[in-house]
């Protein structure tokens, strides 16, 4: 499969988009110098190309109360057969999960976990996490302060 390559002016278009998904074209194509047709054909290139994945809203966790961020780093009992492929799939419907990752190290598994408060947390840890059948031991880090969240990426 060829490699797809974008170029100065597409790099513009994406980092644009990713500080404001909702700017207008003509906006966009004003921007990195375009005029408004070929920069919109320039975006539905890179979204057909994969190199943009979707569109969304961030939203504010305080007022939908869910501020409270939690680290869980989960080890899976490797003795039982298909641990790992459970646990993602178990994960993937948990509403609290924002973010799985399969890591190296001590631990398998690392998690990041949006909810309500201490009480709630415990509920999901109990009767949600440990509950995957595999999982052998978990450890938590509550987050006390956000310093920087970002989706952005360096390009």
């Amino acid at each position: 499969m060829p490699e797809l390559s974008i170029d100065k002016l597409d790099l513009k278009i994406l980092n644009l988009l990713q500080k404001d998904g909702r700017m207008k074209y003509s906006e966009l194509a004003n921007q990195v110098g375009l005029t408004t047709s070929p920069c919109i054909e320039r975006v539905k290139r890179l979204e057909r190309d994969g190199f943009i994945q979707s569109y969304t809203a961030v939203l504010n966790p305080k007022k939908l109360n869910v501020s409270m961020v939690v680290f869980v780093q989960v080890r899976l009992d490797r003795s039982i057969k298909n641990s790992f492929a459970k646990f993602r799939q178990s994960v993937l419907a948990l509403p609290q999960v924002q973010e799985c990752y399969l890591v190296t190290g001590s631990y398998d598994f690392t998690i990041k976990a949006r909810v309500s408060d201490m009480d709630t947390y415990r509920k999901f840890l109990e009767s949600d996490l440990l509950s995957i059948p595999g999982v052998q031991e978990s450890t938590s880090s509550v987050v006390i302060d956000a310093i920087k969240e970002s989706l952005a990426l360096e390009i």
